[in-house]
């Protein structure tokens, strides 16, 4: 089976594609690898999936609607994991069009491509923002999403709703992922484990936001990849006990497709993350407090039981043991 990774030099994307080589599968890469970070590090990626020899690659824009329907034709992929996106809360709020054009022009052109391939899965990358103006904790996949507060927050919920068409149209398998707080090895430059963590060893103040009384559920890579496959292996179905009359946003009655969360289930507040990290390194940080930035929440906490019952999801990773492993390879990679 040939499964096409959108995002496969991206953190993310790069831990699904490399478990799913190393489990005997052929993967055909999706990656621009533009400079919204660090290109060395997505290039360092990329060469460990290409050191395999069922990985192969191709450079391209996901708002290249020609290019991605050559990728599907050329490919033929029976399934497809799609994590390429324009990542970042804050950035949306800087640069919008860049997400109008990967997210939501880039989305349509992958469900083209499913459609036109009949491929046989589509597993996507939504967002624990979705929630947005959302308060009642611990969120819920069967509460319904309906008021984001970021830019970013509001294209993955039209793919949601967009994948929903699709599904309902053409019999295309469509599961949507809400990842919540993803850290790890590989992780974006951009992310608070590299900026804290560099922060922390180079003595320099660290950001902290809201006062650092917010709470997130860090969730370990491992974890997430985890789900991710469990999605692939398990295709979404239509669910047969679903009420049009009290709908259930979560799941369709009308459609293979679903939406569950990808998060740990144990928030921890943002200072016990910093103390972790200070913990593994045996170094304090420099604590620069400073209010809530526009488009962030205060708490966010993954309901996982309904991933639980689909997926046979079990986060095992805690986040003294995923810090831990993070700071290894940090030091590993960059030499310090």
């Amino acid at each position: 089976m040939t499964i096409l990774v959108t995002g496969s030099a991206g953190f993310i994307g790069f831990h699904v594609a490399r478990r799913l080589l190393e489990r005997g599968e052929a993967v055909a890469g999706l990656d621009n690898l533009n400079a919204y970070y660090d290109p060395s590090l997505k290039a360092a990626r990329l060469a460990i999936l290409e050191a395999h020899g069922t990985y192969r690659h191709a450079r391209l824009d996901l708002a290249d609607r020609e290019g991605v329907a050559a990728l599907f034709a050329e490919a033929k992929p029976q399934a497809v994991i799609h994590l390429a996106a324009q990542a970042g809360v804050r950035y949306s709020l800087e640069n919008p069009h860049a997400y109008g054009e990967s997210n939501l022009v880039g989305f349509l052109n992958v469900l083209e491509g499913c459609r036109a391939a009949a491929a046989c899965n589509l597993v996507y990358a939504s967002t624990s923002s979705v929630y947005g103006a959302n308060g009642k904790l611990p969120f819920s996949v069967h509460e319904a999403a309906t008021h984001p507060i970021t830019l970013y927050a509001a294209t993955k919920l039209a793919n949601e709703a967009m994948a929903h068409a699709y599904a309902h149209l053409f019999g295309i398998p469509c599961t949507g992922l809400r990842f919540f707080t993803v850290y790890g090895p590989w992780g974006r430059p951009d992310m608070s484990p590299i900026k804290f963590l560099s922060a922390i060893l180079d003595g320099r103040p660290i950001e902290v936001y809201g006062q650092g009384r917010m709470q997130r559920d860090f969730t370990y890579v491992d974890d997430i990849v985890d789900g991710v496959v469990a999605a692939l292996d398990r295709p979404a179905q239509v669910d047969p006990a679903w009420d049009p009359l009290r709908p259930d946003p979560a799941t369709s009655g009308v459609a293979p497709w679903r939406v569950l969360n990808l998060g740990a289930g144990r928030p921890v507040e943002l200072m016990r993350y910093i103390q972790v990290f200070e913990e593994t390194l045996g170094k304090r940080a420099i604590l620069e407090m400073l209010p809530m930035q526009p488009g962030d929440v205060t708490n966010t906490e993954a309901a996982v039981a309904a991933t639980r019952a689909a997926l046979g999801y079990e986060p095992k990773v805690s986040i003294e043991e995923g810090v831990g492993r993070f700071v290894a390879w940090y030091r590993d990679y960059y030499g310090r």
